[in-house]
């Protein structure tokens, strides 16, 4: 039975938030790739989504968490890296994100 796929956004961009940073693998043989996305709120705070995407699409394994600020985003994303380096011998390298509306439609730029 294949699983079934869910629309649902890994994470919300809210009016006047603005996505900081997009992170992904090359694809994992019979895994997929592992992606990260951060935002910067209204508040100043980071929210990021750490994930694996599989080949199917279908998104697993979403880790969220806030961080204070730029570099303990860096810390978060170098702990993810080691540990993907451990186990797959990758990294998450720097990507651009696609940001659509609720309803599909892509939204260029990343300020809302």
């Amino acid at each position: 039975m294949k699983p079934k796929q869910s629309a649902q956004a890994v994470m919300n961009v809210a009016q006047g938030e603005e996505i900081l940073e997009g992170r992904v693998t090359p694809p994992i043989p019979q895994v997929g790739q592992y992606k990260l996305v951060a935002k910067k709120k209204k508040d100043g705070t980071i929210e990021w989504a750490h994930f694996v995407q599989r080949e199917s699409g279908l998104r697993e394994k979403v880790v969220r968490g806030v961080v204070a600020n730029t570099n303990e985003l860096e810390t978060v994303i170098d702990i993810m890296n080691r540990n993907l380096k451990n186990v797959f011998g990758v990294t998450m390298q720097a990507a651009t994100c696609d940001v659509s509306m609720a309803d599909g439609t892509k939204v260029s730029g990343t300020v809302h």
